[in-house]
């Protein structure tokens, strides 16, 4: 057996166990980088397209890392910290992703499935359903929407969106339930965003999976 000194035994140290080691130690903050970035990336260009997602994922690992001397070390998972960031990133983004949404909603089916940018219509069960449930998200308070895509796109819990967004359990269910009540109404009682999957949250039936935490 070959042991390659300087890299730890066992199994992977929780995400709060890395950040307090980068307290004193700030390279340590990779590993949260590499083990968040992809989905943090895929997030933000659901959201606000590729276009912007390159910057962004990057930015909220800066402010992470800038950040990080505040981490709750109670929570061992970073994940909600970090869509947390994304999410307030996103809305400066507001009216980018207003203007995406509405675009694609005005696209025909084959547009939408072609592009790779469009990550929240492409993912849906029937191609053609793409630009009205793009509609139907615009159509959503930002609020309301930031809930459902946490869950839908990002895969969180119900838990986590409220650690991520710094709101009551109850609101996210209020929230999370008219999100998908308004996009039942705009579907004409079809929901195709419960098969939305970019990140293994959401099955083809619509019903959760679970996700690793760290």
């Amino acid at each position: 057996m070959v042991v390659v000194l300087g890299e730890p035994a066992g199994p992977p140290a929780t995400d709060a166990a890395v950040i307090e080691q980068s307290w004193a130690e700030p390279e340590r903050f990779e590993a949260i980088f590499r083990r968040y970035f992809g989905r943090i990336h895929q997030y933000l260009a659901a959201r606000v397209g590729g276009r912007y997602a390159d910057d962004l994922a990057a930015e909220v690992f800066t402010i992470a890392f800038a950040q990080r001397q505040r981490y709750d070390l109670a929570r061992d998972c970073a994940r909600p910290w970090l869509y947390g960031i994304a999410t307030n990133l996103v809305g400066t983004y507001r009216r980018q992703e207003q203007r995406r949404y509405r675009a694609l909603a005005r696209a025909d089916a084959q547009t939408v499935a072609s592009s790779d940018e469009d990550l929240v219509a492409d993912r849906v069960s029937a191609a053609a359903a793409g630009p009205a449930l793009a509609a139907a998200l615009a159509g959503l308070s930002s609020g309301d929407r930031d809930v459902l895509l946490l869950v839908a796109v990002a895969g969180l819990d119900n838990q986590e969106v409220a650690l991520s967004l710094g709101i009551p359990h109850g609101t996210v269910r209020s929230r999370l339930s008219r999100a998908r009540q308004r996009l039942r109404e705009s579907l004409g009682g079809a929901n195709p965003a419960d098969s939305i999957d970019p990140v293994g949250g959401i099955g083809a039936a619509g019903g959760r999976k679970e996700q690793p935490h760290g």
